[in-house]
C-alpha cells in the first residue's frame, strides 16, 4: 500500500519485493470482482517454513530467515486456467500442542483465518515428527468451524532438501492426506520453486472450481466481519464528540 492508502501494483518479478503484506481487509478490495477472489490460509507448527513457502510460491524467491510471524496477508493477481483472479494467502502464527493428549492451542487470529478462507494448506516439516503430529488435531479443530463444508485441502511436507534428517516417511504424509480427504506434496521451499508452485496452483484450481461453478450466482464462501482497529474506533468516537459539541453550541446561539 502506498502513502496515499492505495494498493500497489500486483506485478511481481522473481527478484522483486513488490508483493503486498497487508492485514485482512474489512471490505473486498476495490479492484477485485468478488466472484473472482480466492482466499487461502496456511497453517502449521513452529519452524515448518510456512512463510517461506508462501513467499516462494508468490515471488519465486527464497528467504531463509523470518521474524516470528504475526499473520500477514499476501495479495496478488494470478492466472488460473487462463483466467485472472485475485489471490489472497493468509500466513498465520504457529499452532502448538498443549500436551501429550494431542490437543492444540489456537490463537483467535487462527480461528478467524480458518473461518475466512476458501482453501487450506497444512504444513509440517519432514524433519520434525512433532510438527506432523499437530496436523490431525488441527484438522479436527478446522472441522469444528466448518462441520458440513467440503474443504479443499493441501497437506505439505516441507524441507525435503534435508532427507538425512527425515523423521516423517513419505507414506505417513500420504496416508494422513488421504485421511483428511486432501492432496499431498513433499517440497523444498529452499531448493524447488516448481514443486511449491505446482502444489499451491493445484489447490487454487480446486478452490476455483468449487467457488466459480455457480455461473454468475453469488460465490460460496464464509465472510467474516472483522472488528475495526481500536485506533479507528477511537478516532470516530472523538469525531462524533466534536460534531456533537458543535451542534450544541449552534443550538445555544
Amino acid at each position: 500500500m502506498d502513502g496515499n492508502g492505495s494498493f500497489l501494483s500486483d506485478a511481481v518479478t522473481p527478484y522483486s519485493h513488490n508483493y503486498l503484506l497487508v492485514p485482512i481487509p474489512e471490505y473486498p478490495l476495490v479492484d477485485c470482482d468478488p466472484n473472482r477472489n480466492i482466499k487461502i490460509v496456511v497453517l502449521g507448527g513452529s519452524g515448518v517454513g510456512k512463510t517461506a513457502l508462501v513467499v516462494r510460491f508468490l515471488t519465486k524467491r527464497f528467504i531463509g530467515d523470518y521474524e516470528t510471524n504475526t499473520g500477514a496477508l499476501y495479495s496478488r493477481k494470478v492466472t488460473i486456467d487462463g483466467e485472472q483472479i485475485s489471490l489472497q494467502v493468509q500466513d498465520t502464527p504457529f499452532v502448538s500442542m498443549e500436551d501429550e493428549a494431542d490437543s492444540i492451542s489456537c490463537q483467535e487470529q487462527i480461528n478467524r483465518s480458518i473461518y475466512w478462507a476458501d482453501g487450506y494448506v497444512f504444513v509440517f516439516s519432514i524433519t520434525d515428527y512433532n510438527s506432523y503430529r499437530v496436523i490431525r488435531p488441527l484438522y479436527q479443530h478446522l472441522r469444528k468451524i466448518h462441520p458440513n463444508t467440503k474443504i479443499p485441502l493441501l497437506l505439505v511436507g516441507n524441507k525435503v532438501d534435508l532427507l538425512r534428517a527425515r523423521q516423517v516417511a513419505y507414506d505417513e504424509g500420504l496416508q494422513l492426506a488421504n485421511e483428511l480427504n486432501g492432496s499431498y506434496a513433499e517440497v523444498s521451499a529452499r531448493e524447488n520453486y516448481e514443486g511449491v508452485y505446482g502444489a499451491f496452483y493445484q489447490l487454487c484450481q480446486e478452490v476455483g472450481k468449487m467457488i466459480f461453478s455457480c455461473n454468475g450466482e453469488k460465490r460460496r464462501g464464509l465472510h467474516l466481519v472483522r472488528p475495526r482497529s481500536p485506533n479507528m474506533q477511537d478516532l470516530k468516537r472523538r469525531f462524533k464528540q466534536v460534531l456533537s459539541s458543535k451542534v450544541k453550541s449552534t443550538t445555544a446561539l
